[in-house]
């Protein structure tokens, strides 16, 4: 799946590097700008802490109160091939929720790192807003400078200048004004 956000084109434009690098390589830096903003953005997701099947019926764990509803269609991923794909719910309680499953029976278990169910978002596409593009375009150029520039220095003309750590805890920092409206509440906790 290709980078939405800022793509790899788009990223050779503003590093000026043209064909030089790998697309693969340019992909990657691209790829990981967005999944970094994806973790602060407002999406319609819940994390899955465990998951369990027991005749035919697979039952999903969520570690916080998940809000979905029957008949609702969702997608679960990285919560193992038998449980991933796109779903329609059977059942629900406050921290789970069941769905149709022919498969054999599987003891309940937990999910590390957890899963991710996303279900309906009627928003706006992320990809589409002038802001998070902006701020993945950052992302991506400081991304790519601390892959080109080893030990986290610059030089100028008087010599070496030691930089913070350009992929520290700062990085989100340097563009947390252009994605605060569409920042997550869970994001801004901590």
């Amino acid at each position: 799946m290709a980078a939405t956000y800022i793509t790899m084109a788009e990223l050779r434009t503003l590093l000026g590097i043209g064909t030089l690098y790998l697309d693969a390589t340019v992909e990657e830096v691209a790829q990981a700008s967005e999944d970094i903003l994806k973790k602060y953005l407002w999406f319609n997701t819940v994390p899955i802490s465990g998951t369990a099947l027991a005749s035919n019926v697979a039952t999903i764990y969520t570690p916080v109160p998940h809000e979905l509803r029957i008949d609702q269609s969702v997608v679960i991923s990285s919560a193992g091939t038998v449980f991933n794909g796109t779903k329609t719910i059977t059942g629900t309680t406050i921290y789970s929720f069941t769905y149709a499953k022919t498969a054999s029976d599987q003891l309940a278990h937990v999910v590390r790192p957890y899963g991710l169910v996303t279900a309906e978002f009627h928003a706006q596409d992320y990809a589409t807003v002038p802001a998070i593009r902006e701020a993945a375009a950052t992302l991506a150029s400081t991304i790519w400078n601390a892959r080109q520039m080893p030990g986290a220095t610059t030089v100028t003309i008087d010599g070496f200048i030691a930089n913070p750590f350009a992929l520290g805890g700062t990085l989100i920092g340097k563009v947390k004004g252009l994605i605060a409206p569409y920042m997550s509440p869970s994001s801004m906790i901590g």
